[in-house]
């Protein structure tokens, strides 16, 4: 089993790559966010889960991070060079990202225009749920600012959705462990915690009380030695740089 050092540098390290969770990225407008611990006796394994739009993308997904002393990989997308996904392999040893949607694409969102939600929507399908598309006052009640009312952007309802359905913007159990061995057993499971601003480069997992904390129980598999340090963080009201690049 690895040291609780040996686990903070993988994270560091996937900062310094830029492949770690910043809850403030500048192209993705944080919705809802999740974290569980995954372990074995042998290995250990942590899924950070990112809801959000990003409107380079167009649609709503869900960023699934997994980091772990080994992962379960995708074959290689078709025209993808050996040498292409050995060199993947080689910078991404401990690190594994997948994405997916929620939410179906349809008329719901302009379309002229994604990043707004359509005037003449009324519903939109949410992991096979129709939805109804809430009122301004629904948004007020949930501390949602619009930024151009009447009109909804899409970020918003993502946020809107977030707060009334979380558990289906959120990943699937099988989506979770899309890249954890199955093997090892989940023993832990954060709805909030306290997440380090890695856009800056002097706060990394290894300075964070919280992941230090993490470490530890993956290494040790007791969930007591988490003891939830620091005010949680990671509501998307704490990172208004999202998004507005």
């Amino acid at each position: 089993m690895w040291a609780a050092n040996d686990i903070l540098a993988v994270l560091d390290k996937c900062c310094d790559a830029f492949t770690f969770p910043m809850l403030d990225n500048g192209y993705v407008f944080l919705a809802a966010t999740r974290l569980s611990l995954h372990r074995s006796p042998e290995d250990w394994a942590m899924v950070i889960e990112v809801f959000g739009f990003s409107p380079r993308t167009g649609v709503p997904d869900i960023h699934v991070y997994t980091f772990g002393s080994r992962l379960n990989r995708d074959e290689p997308a078709e025209g993808t060079s050996k040498k292409a996904q050995k060199n993947h392999l080689s910078n991404n040893p401990h690190n594994e990202s997948r994405f997916f949607q929620p939410i179906d694409e349809g008329d719901w969102q302009d379309e002229d225009d994604e990043e707004v939600v359509s005037s003449d929507a009324s519903t939109l399908v949410l992991r096979g749920e129709v939805v109804k598309i809430p009122r301004a006052k629904e948004f007020k009640k949930h501390k949602i600012e619009l930024e151009d009312a009447p009109s909804i952007q899409t970020f918003e309802l993502c946020r809107l959705l977030a707060a009334t359905h979380r558990d289906l913007v959120l990943a699937t159990p099988e989506e979770r462990r899309a890249s954890v061995p199955d093997d090892l057993v989940e023993i832990l499971v954060l709805d909030e915690w306290n997440h380090p601003n890695v856009v800056d480069e002097a706060e990394r997992p290894s300075g964070s009380k919280t992941f230090k904390e993490l470490a530890d129980v993956l290494v040790h598999g007791d969930v007591a030695r988490f003891k939830a340090t620091g005010k949680p963080n990671t509501h998307w009201s704490n990172w208004p740089d999202g998004g507005t690049l």
